[in-house]
C-alpha cells in the first residue's frame, strides 16, 4: 500500500511541473493564469465520525464541479510545533482552477451552492485563501 503522502508528494510536483511549463508557454490558454483555491475547515464536532463521514461526503459531491482541474483534500500533518504552523483546522481543501473565471464559475455553480447549504451547520469557521501564479 502506498502511503498517503506519496500521493500528496506527486501532486505537488505535477502542480510545479503545470506552472513551471506554463511559466514557460505562455501561448497555452490553459496558462493563462492558474488559480488556486485554498479553504480551511474547522468542524463543529471534529472528532464525531458521524460528522466527519457527512463532510467527506459533501466534499466528494462538491468535487464534481467540472470546472476544477485538480484538487489535494486533506488533514493536518503531524509536523514538529512550530510557531508559524497553524494545525488548528480540521480538513484543508484545495482546488485548481484554469483561471479566474472557472473559478467565479465554481461559486456560482449549483453544486457548490448545495454544498454549502447541505453541510454549513458542520463547521464553525472557515479560511479562504485564493492565489493565482505570478
Amino acid at each position: 500500500m502506498i502511503h498517503k503522502n506519496f500521493y500528496s508528494a506527486l501532486l505537488l510536483v505535477l502542480v510545479i511541473s503545470l506552472f513551471t511549463s506554463c511559466q514557460n508557454d505562455q501561448t497555452n490558454k490553459s496558462c493563462e493564469q492558474p488559480f488556486v483555491h485554498h479553504v480551511f475547515f474547522w468542524l463543529n464536532n471534529p472528532e464525531d465520525p458521524e460528522d466527519r463521514a457527512e463532510f467527506e461526503k459533501g466534499i466528494q459531491e462538491l468535487l464534481e464541479v467540472p470546472q476544477i482541474k485538480s484538487y489535494h483534500v486533506g488533514e493536518p500533518a503531524a509536523t514538529a510545533h512550530r510557531d508559524v504552523v497553524d494545525g488548528s483546522y480540521t480538513y484543508s481543501y484545495m482546488v485548481f482552477f484554469e483561471d479566474k473565471e472557472s473559478h467565479d464559475i465554481y461559486q456560482e455553480h449549483p453544486i457548490h451552492k448545495e454544498f454549502i447549504d447541505e453541510y454549513q451547520h458542520l463547521w464553525k469557521k472557515v479560511q479562504v485563501y485564493d492565489a493565482v501564479m505570478k
